[in-house]
């Protein structure tokens, strides 16, 4: 029997999930998308990859329905066909920039209840399913939670009060979930990661935003003239080259431009 490494990747219909979709796509790879629009293609180069794919289409913003599905998923898997398991937390939204105030409350609750809320339910649905893996089974397979974060959670910037608040929520949820699991018999590793400024489509919003309410945006204007920005393909590389590290997890709050 194949055994395989198991991944959970948010948000892989685009952009940097994408990327790490494509690049996640192994023989020895069980990978499970959640997004709102699976995508064909993708499932299309899993088969001929020898990857097994599966994709789901879900409202992160359902935080608890999204939760729920994972963890009775989970349930269903044998911890003897894994040899490692992988919950990788990308998705998130980027609302209208500008003051918080120019922001509906539909706006503000849909960023925080993707960026924040789903991230911490699907963590602990994976934590709590693995470490019974861990208590029942005796499995000894490395298990990592990975945080998709942002420099913009760790410096704050006008116009960005929603999508800051959540990156930094995610920063000190993985210092908080590190310091319980270092505490726990073969705890799960967790790290939130920046990954760079990247050619997205958030980027692109960023530089058309009215730079009345974002006084920041020449300087984004400046990262693209420049060609300062990685491309998604290059990014989820160095993101899936800080997962493999050895000493994942020793460093909870990390950005990969300080890989060395």
């Amino acid at each position: 029997m194949l055994v395989r490494h198991l991944t959970i990747l948010t948000g892989a219909s685009r952009g940097l999930g994408r990327a790490l979709a494509e690049a996640l796509l192994q023989p020895d790879a069980l990978l499970l998308t959640i997004e709102r629009h699976p995508d064909p293609a993708l499932q299309a180069r899993a088969a001929a990859s020898g990857a097994h794919l599966e994709q789901w289409s879900q409202d992160l913003a359902e935080t608890l329905e999204a939760a729920e599905r994972l963890q009775h998923w989970l349930q269903t898997l044998a911890p003897s066909a894994l040899c490692s398991a992988t919950l990788i937390n990308n998705a998130a939204v980027l609302p209208r920039v500008g003051p918080l105030q120019n922001l509906s409350p539909v706006e503000l609750s849909r960023a925080l209840r993707v960026g924040l809320e789903a991230p911490m339910q699907l963590t602990a649905a994976f934590l709590r399913v693995t470490d019974a893996w861990v208590r029942e089974h005796d499995w000894d397979g490395p298990r990592r939670v990975l945080h998709i974060s942002s420099g913009l959670g760790r410096y704050p910037m006008a116009g960005q009060a929603a999508y800051c608040a959540v990156k930094a929520g995610l920063d000190h949820h993985a210092r908080c979930t590190a310091l319980d699991e270092a505490r726990r018999p073969r705890g799960a590793r967790i790290v939130s990661l920046a990954p760079g400024v990247i050619d997205t489509d958030m980027q692109l919003q960023m530089r058309t935003s009215d730079p009345a309410g974002f006084p920041d945006q020449g300087r984004f204007l400046q990262l693209h003239a420049s060609g300062q920005l990685a491309s998604p393909q290059a990014a989820a590389q160095r993101v899936l080259a800080w997962l493999h590290r050895s000493d994942f997890g020793e460093q909870v709050i990390a950005d990969v431009r300080e890989a060395n």
